[in-house]
């Protein structure tokens, strides 16, 4: 389908999506267009076990003054997000040490990338198509459009750009490994578990807590150093994974079955304070933008593009 005339959006995580809906909203013909079979990017998850596990992103905030904070509202409204802790532990080599506040995180009862989903509702959207390269014009694989849209990693985006390979130094990856048991084993109260100084873990999520549910499933995060050494094999990885959940928390059974995800680009190093990048029709957004990295960042950075191109 000839794509003069309106801009592609390459990337179906939500920072694409709130590019697309943004411009569309304001009138503006736009196709989206993702190399997945399904929306959600790094708001992903998979179904394990008969339910669906948030395998990417752990939950969203909103602040009180972001526009970020009525969209997340109305998903509240309609039971489609639901406010799940404002508390997280934090853990050192000794164990839990301490809790910490913060602002209300949400989470879903039917997966973070459900929220993707919804905010895609009536956009034009082509799944399953892999782009090649983006040159100047803008032209996508030798295609002309109005303008052209990034909302990925950079690493990726520099290969659209470059058509060869780029380095990937500036964003850290990790692997996701699920755990699930027959029975719920751990405090009711734990939600979340922030780790520093292992060489394993970074994060553990409740994931029956979070969604709602009670499911005896956890979610732990591994450190960039663990997940770096582990790319080209994540389930090699998975019996560190374990062992250390296990002791972090006391459980005493070893987890029913797992299951690793590897993100080769989970979070950038250094997320740029400025909201987007646009030269000569292409532009860049996600959360390497918009400066600190995190789902409600990627939303504005993604917004706040598509305003920029409709205006």
């Amino acid at each position: 389908m000839d794509n003069a005339g309106r801009t592609v959006v390459i990337g179906g995580g939500i920072s694409g999506v709130a590019c697309a809906r943004a411009l569309a909203d304001a009138g503006r013909p736009v196709r989206l267009v993702d190399r997945g079979r399904r929306l959600g990017g790094r708001m992903g998850g998979r179904t394990l076990h008969g339910r669906v596990v948030d395998l990417g992103a752990s939950y969203l905030t909103a602040g009180d003054d972001s526009p970020f904070a009525p969209v997340v509202a109305d998903w509240v409204e309609r039971g489609l997000a639901r406010p799940w802790t404002d508390t997280f532990a934090v853990a050192g080599p000794g164990g839990i040490e301490r809790t910490t506040s913060g602002p209300m995180r949400y989470g879903t009862a039917g997966g973070l990338r459900s929220l993707v989903v919804d905010l895609a509702t009536g956009l034009d959207v082509e799944l399953g198509r892999t782009v090649r390269e983006v040159t100047p014009g803008p032209r996508v694989d030798g295609e002309a459009a109005a303008a052209v849209v990034l909302a990925m990693p950079d690493p990726q985006a520099d290969r659209l750009l470059s058509a060869t390979d780029a380095p990937d130094a500036g964003w850290q990856p990790t692997l996701a490994v699920a755990l699930g048991w027959p029975q719920r084993s751990w405090p009711a109260d734990l939600h979340g578990v922030f780790v520093h100084d292992s060489p394993v873990l970074g994060w553990v999520a409740d994931d029956g807590d979070r969604r709602g549910d009670g499911a005896p499933v956890l979610v732990a995060h591994s450190t960039p150093a663990l997940a770096a050494a582990h790319l080209d094999d994540p389930d090699a990885a998975v019996p560190a994974v374990v062992d250390a959940v296990r002791t972090l928390l006391g459980i005493d059974a070893p987890p029913e079955w797992t299951h690793a995800h590897r993100w080769s680009f989970a979070k950038p190093d250094e997320p740029r304070s400025e909201p987007f990048g646009l030269v000569d029709g292409v532009g860049r957004c996600g959360d390497g933008w918009s400066a600190p990295s995190k789902v409600e960042s990627a939303w504005r950075s993604g917004d706040a593009l598509g305003r920029a191109l409709a205006g």
